[in-house]
């Protein structure tokens, strides 16, 4: 797993939840289309309750934030946690 992260790109994923927006932070590894993946996982999670509105690479402030753990301030939990 330590080796995924040396060569992954951390994203910032901004999207709508039944209109609401909502930020993830995802890792993702080289050469992957991140609006078509984020797309098509917000669709299998959500179905049209979720819209995609932006992705773009995270900047170096907000990557720490990732590796620490600590959610962004408008973050949803699938799970409900």
């Amino acid at each position: 797993m330590a080796e995924f992260f040396k060569t992954s790109t951390t994203w910032v994923v901004d999207f709508r939840y039944e209109g609401r927006p909502r930020r993830w932070f995802k890792a993702f590894g080289p050469g992957i289309d991140v609006a078509a993946a984020m797309t098509a996982e917000l669709q299998a999670l959500h179905g049209g309750k979720a819209t995609l509105e932006a992705v773009r690479p995270a900047t170096d402030d907000e990557e720490r934030q990732y590796l620490r753990g600590e959610v962004p301030g408008n973050a949803y939990c699938p799970t409900g946690r």
